[in-house]
């Protein structure tokens, strides 16, 4: 697993998996959703807003990506 800091408490799952290379763009991310193929703590998500916070953790595929914040 690796991890992608955030400046603040939350981000949306859309900009996280562009801020963490996962998709390219928001096109991308909307069709990864939409293919069910990504997962927020171990449950399938499919809302591109939905609000990310520290420890929280990003799979898709093998690849998983947790939220960490300032250190």
């Amino acid at each position: 697993m690796r991890s992608v800091q955030i400046r603040d408490d939350m981000i949306r799952l859309g900009q996280f998996l562009k801020l963490a290379g996962l998709a390219e763009d928001g096109t991308e991310a909307k069709a990864l959703l939409d293919d069910d193929l990504v997962k927020v703590n171990g449950t399938l998500e499919f809302r591109r807003g939905r609000q990310l916070h520290i420890g929280d953790v990003v799979r898709l595929g093998k690849e998983e990506v947790e939220v960490i914040g300032n250190a």
